[in-house]
């Protein structure tokens, strides 16, 4: 018997991205993203956070905000946007229900704020957040999982900012951009070597180049 479910967001998170362009597809992958989880007003409850603090991870459940729809078959980055495959085979924003999960490292719990604040959040800023479970190394970790379509090394940029546009970047924010930068956001199509790309990003309005891919 079909059974429907609605879901009521308990928070939202907020990034330094306010657009998708350029986050990183997956926050392990780019663990040193900040971010930070705001409850709802009706889950600001005494105690509703307590005993976060004991664990390292977070398993979060959100919704893909920006998704314009599902599609049966999409097209993986990992691919090189060329192959087609079913839409339960990846990752895509394009499924039936938006829903997102994703591993993020606590670095501080706020009980009285009702606040998390996470590393390695590919999240688009003010993404609805439907629930957060303790990540359980002992029974969440499968190492003898397959890759699949994942399996190969990740992209790795050489990234060079001139350093007069280096003092224009906050010294916070500069470590964490060539991380994103060396993940090379581009479209998966599009790898045009004299095309500029524009990213936003904390506040900033960016534009960047590849002239070649560089592994390291």
């Amino acid at each position: 018997m079909s059974q429907s479910l609605l879901l009521q967001p308990i928070g939202i998170v907020r990034t330094d991205f306010p657009d998708k362009f350029g986050i990183p597809h997956q926050g392990t992958i780019a663990a040193s993203l900040p971010g930070t989880i705001i409850l709802n007003p009706e889950y600001r409850k005494e105690g509703i956070l307590r005993g976060l603090e004991s664990y390292s991870h977070l398993w979060v459940i959100w919704c893909f905000s920006r998704s314009s729809g599902w599609s049966v078959t999409v097209r993986p980055p990992r691919l090189g946007g060329k192959k087609r495959l079913g839409v339960f085979a990846t990752r895509s924003p394009n499924q039936p229900n938006s829903l997102g999960l994703t591993a993020v490292k606590i670095s501080e719990v706020n009980e009285a704020g009702f606040t998390i604040s996470i590393l390695g959040a590919d999240l688009a800023d003010g993404t609805p957040l439907y629930d957060i479970k303790p990540y359980l190394p002992y029974c969440d970790s499968i190492p003898c999982a397959l890759p699949g379509i994942s399996a190969g090394p990740l992209p790795h940029l050489c990234v060079r900012i001139p350093e007069t546009l280096q003092e224009l970047i906050p010294a916070d924010k500069r470590s964490v951009l060539i991380s994103i930068l060396q993940l090379d956001p581009r479209p998966a199509y599009q790898h045009d070597p004299y095309g500029i790309y524009h990213m936003e990003y904390a506040g900033m309005d960016l534009s960047f180049q590849v002239h070649d891919t560089f592994w390291k």
